[in-house]
């Protein structure tokens, strides 16, 4: 499908659980708003307590009534996700729409999570990695009480096209650059997607796995982070740019909620803006795919080193 696709082609939620992460702002912010106007009851899975509470705040006024509630995970660490992950699934409630969103841009010197690895790909990767798996049994919940099927959304991005997977290096403790490590989860956040499918799709589950990407859009990946005065200046001038002539944080969040919602999504789909490079627009549909993350063998070993890192099967 490709066509100028709106919000208001996103059909009623009523009934169904969202659980978002990094939803305190942009992207993930603007698709909580629209699916809990849409009726789903919506989880705030944020990192920062005071950012989510203010984001939740936001969220009542923009849509009163709304069913959201705000939940702490730190997916830069692996016990706050197996934690964050037990007490959802002691609830015994079904998740129908999972959407891997949060994301950590570039950090000008090289950091790592709680558990010693870079912290993009210990964020991007890893962390929504081992969130998936571990919420596999209330996805698969949800497929058994509704006639749609659960969704689980990674966000992936334009950056994958120029990235690779150094298995010799992953954690870019041989040699550091911001862009090069952003790349590399960011493709991987899409090999993840794809492999996921096809792991689902053999074990015949009904739960889908989709990918999306925003375009160049308007976030806080631009402007956050540990950086001089300057580099924020920086950042601020060129976000003002991209806001004026890519895309807002708004439109960003379409092909997200094409991907979670849209009848017209297949298994293993990826959807982005068919605008200029792909950069922006309002028509959403099939996203280009770069001839990397079409390595279902690299796909496959990747996955088996997710595994390994974070100690997490996706099936017994």
């Amino acid at each position: 499908m490709n066509k100028q696709w709106t919000v208001t082609d996103i059909p009623q939620q009523i009934g169904k659980r969202v659980l978002i992460t990094g939803a305190n702002s942009g992207i993930g912010y603007h698709a909580a708003v629209t699916l809990a106007r849409k009726g789903a009851q919506v989880i705030l899975a944020c990192r920062d307590k005071q950012r989510g509470e203010a984001a939740l705040a936001r969220l009542n006024a923009a849509a009163p009534g709304a069913r959201a509630e705000l939940a702490i995970l730190d997916l830069a660490s692996l016990e706050s996700v197996r934690e964050f992950a037990q007490r959802v699934l002691a609830e015994q409630c079904p998740i129908h729409i999972l959407i891997n969103n949060a994301g950590v841009m570039a950090p000008p010197k090289r950091l790592e999570t709680a558990d010693g690895f870079e912290l993009q790909f210990g964020t991007n990767v890893l962390g929504h990695f081992a969130l998936t798996a571990l919420l596999m049994p209330a996805l698969e919940l949800a497929a058994t009480g509704s006639p749609d099927r659960p969704r689980v959304v990674t966000i992936a991005s334009i950056a994958h096209k120029h990235g690779q997977i150094d298995f010799n290096d992953l954690q870019s403790r041989k040699s550091y650059s911001p862009m090069r490590s952003y790349r590399q989860s960011k493709l991987a956040d899409l090999m993840f997607a794809f492999e996921l499918d096809r792991l689902l799709r053999a074990a015949n589950s009904r739960v889908m796995s989709v990918a999306a990407h925003p375009g160049v859009a308007n976030t806080n990946l631009f402007r956050d982070g540990d950086r001089s005065a300057a580099s924020r200046a920086a950042r601020e001038f060129v976000s003002y740019f991209i806001g004026a002539l890519l895309n807002t944080d708004y439109a960003g969040a379409l092909p997200t909620l094409y991907a979670a919602t849209s009848s017209d999504v297949s298994d293993g789909g990826y959807y982005g803006p068919q605008g200029f490079l792909e950069a922006r627009g309002s028509r959403i549909g099939e996203a280009s795919v770069a001839r990397q993350a079409k390595d279902a063998a690299n796909a496959g070993r990747l996955w088996q080193e997710c595994e390994e890192l974070t100690q997490v099967r996706l099936l017994p």
